[in-house]
């Protein structure tokens, strides 16, 4: 049985007979830093702030002829170091080839995704893993999250429209 963890509130009951080994451990994982993640068997790994906007990255990606390899929301306070943690769980899956980070920045500010996105990528080197990112960001701070990932120094492929974003993540991981 799967159930939302907002019901625990009211029914503390139910939600003591739960048995986190039963369930995928990345979301277990997921949870304790405040992600919502759930697995899938594509290639390309998801971080998008929202769930309608996970929902459509998800599709915009199907439409290009990829497969998401998870729904990973981030939500509209993530910090820099659940940037990095989301990475980690995105990483695990030996399927994945390539990340799209997408973000509409409103309550999110790009710049602190960007700078999580910078650390994430050195922390877990994934150039050296052949790992192609590409990150789309729009909303609060965006001037100054697309300066952090120029100024950065990695391989970042960043565009302003999630169509373009979703074309060059798909483009990247079939070469």
């Amino acid at each position: 049985v799967s159930t939302q963890s907002t019901w625990g509130i009211r029914n503390d009951r139910i939600f003591a007979w739960r048995d986190p080994e039963q369930e995928d451990q990345r979301e277990v994982e997921a949870a304790k830093w405040g992600l919502n993640y759930v697995g899938l068997d594509g290639e390309i790994g998801c971080l998008v702030n929202g769930a309608g906007l996970a929902m459509a990255t998800m599709d915009i990606i199907k439409l290009y002829d990829g497969e998401p390899a998870n729904f990973l929301d981030v939500g509209g306070g993530a910090n820099e170091e659940q940037v990095t943690e989301a990475f980690k769980l995105i990483t695990k899956d030996p399927k994945v080839k390539g990340i799209f980070v997408n973000i509409f920045g409103g309550i999110m500010k790009c710049d602190t995704i960007a700078n999580g996105v910078v650390g994430a990528c050195k922390t877990l080197d994934l150039e050296a893993r052949g790992i192609p990112l590409v990150v789309r960001l729009s909303g609060t701070n965006v001037e100054e999250g697309k300066k952090i990932l120029a100024d950065s120094g990695l391989l970042i492929q960043a565009t302003d429209d999630m169509d373009a974003g979703a074309q060059a993540i798909v483009a990247a991981i079939k070469k």
